[in-house]
Order: structure tokens, then sequence, then C-alpha cells
């Protein structure tokens, strides 16, 4: 394979991907240390998750998508209309997903059909898998745009949520009598999402390059579904609103000081 060919937006898209969704690995082997996470922990930790994923859909999504859209059409209105568009997509999809497809919450339990013959390992498989799909995607997108930094700074902000959302994932499994073993294996498993979201969205970039603003949007639309959906109404039912709110607050920075930096 050539030196070419390894460092186009596809291949970047589909390596950075990988290795955002290998932290969750990271994380996941944390149940070998810890045996559970306190309940404001896990709140904060999904917090700094969705902060991240917040700062990401704004500075590493949504703003590049209008700048290519407007560089593209040179129209402001049209330009802003198409990511629009692509942001509600990206929504509806995700919300169509969560109503159609059994999965179950760390708090609130279990959503979508009553499947009762799934086994609730492939419950909490299937939330993180909704998790983690457009994300992967947002990566692969990222660096679509042509711009290695934006790229680079979405895989690793991503990673670093996922760490702890692997860490959550994990331990919830060993709180429900799984092995330490079978958790982490599982934990881990929920990252594989990640490169195949990133699959798409790389070649959704590529391929269909007039459209990459409205896939940018997309992207954007399917994170901020999940922030507001479900991370955030997750980790304010338990009392701990105050850290939880500012763990998210410092997600976001921490994001936004990657996408200044990297991109």
């Amino acid at each position: 394979m050539s030196d070419a060919l390894i460092t186009s937006p596809f291949w970047l898209g589909l390596l950075g991907s990988t290795a955002a969704g290998a932290c969750t690995a990271v994380g996941a082997a944390g149940v070998f240390a810890i045996q559970r996470l306190s309940p404001k922990l896990e709140d904060m930790l999904l917090s700094a998750a969705a902060g991240i994923m917040l700062a990401a859909s704004f500075f590493s999504l949504i703003l590049p998508g209008l700048d290519i859209a407007n560089a593209r059409l040179d129209h402001e209105v049209l330009a802003a209309l198409i990511v629009i568009g692509g942001v509600m997509l990206g929504a509806i999809g995700l919300w169509l997903l969560h109503e159609h497809l059994p999965h179950e919450h760390f708090v609130l339990g279990r959503e979508g059909p009553d499947q009762v013959q799934l086994k609730r390992i492939w419950l909490f498989i299937i939330a993180i898998t909704l998790h983690n799909l457009p994300e992967g995607m947002a990566v692969g997108v990222g660096f679509a745009t042509g711009d290695p930094g934006n790229g680079a700074g979405l895989a690793v902000g991503i990673g670093l949520q996922n760490i702890p959302e692997g860490l959550a994932v994990a331990v919830s499994l060993l709180a429900i009598g799984y092995s330490r073993k079978a958790a982490f294996g599982w934990g881990a498993l929920t990252g594989a999402a990640e490169p195949l979201g990133g699959l798409i969205g790389a070649a959704a970039g590529s391929l269909a390059e007039l459209a990459l603003p409205a896939v940018l949007g997309a992207a954007a639309g399917a994170m901020l579904y999940i922030i507001s959906d479900e991370i955030i109404p997750e980790t304010h039912r338990r009392g701990f609103e105050t850290p939880a709110t500012f763990a998210l607050m410092t997600g976001m920075v921490v994001m936004m000081f990657l996408d200044t930096t990297l991109g």
C-alpha cells in the first residue's frame, strides 16, 4: 500500500476511528482494578463524555460543514440550510434507531420494543453501539474534510470520551454478575462499532464530496441527539446534577482546546 493511499482522507478516517474505538478497551480494562463506580462518579464520567461530544459537534463538524458548503456554493443561506438539513436527518436517524431497537440505559432501564428473549448483555451492547456508530462516523467525515488536524482532534476527543464509557460499561456488567474477563471483553467489543462508523463516514465524505457538509451535519445531529435525549437525562436522575454539569463543561472545554491546538 503506497504512502499516498495510507495518508488519503479515507484511510486516515478509518485508522482514526479504529484508534478512537480502541480507547473503549482501555477504559474497560479498568474493571480489573475497580470493583464498582459510585453513582456520582459514573454520572460525572458520562457527563464529561457528553461535553466532549458537544464541543466536537460544533467545532469539528458543524462549523467546518458550514465553511465547506459556503466555499463551494458562495451562498451563506443555502450553505446553512444544507448543514441544518444534515443535522436534523442525523438526529431523526438516531431517534428511529432508539424507537425500533431494544436497548437499556444505565439508570432509566430498558427502552424500545419489549424483547424478553434478549439477554441484558445484548441490550447494553446495542445501547453503546448506538453511541459509538455516529462517533466513528464523525471521525471519518472529520478526516474527509481534507484537514488532518480536524480529524485528529476528533479522534483524540472521541477516544478520550470512550475511556470512561468503556469503564462504565464493564463495571456495570461486573455488577450484574459477569466475570471480570467477560466484562472487559464485552466492554472492549462495544468499541468495534466505531471503525464501522468511521468507514461509513469516510466513504460518504470521499465518494460524495458535494454532500460532505450534509454528512458532517448528520454526524453532529446524531451526537447531539444522544447528548440531549440520553446522556443528560441519565446523569440528572440521581441527585448529582451540579457535578455532572461541571463535568460536562470540563469535557467541552477539553475538546475545544484539542480542536484549537490540533485543528
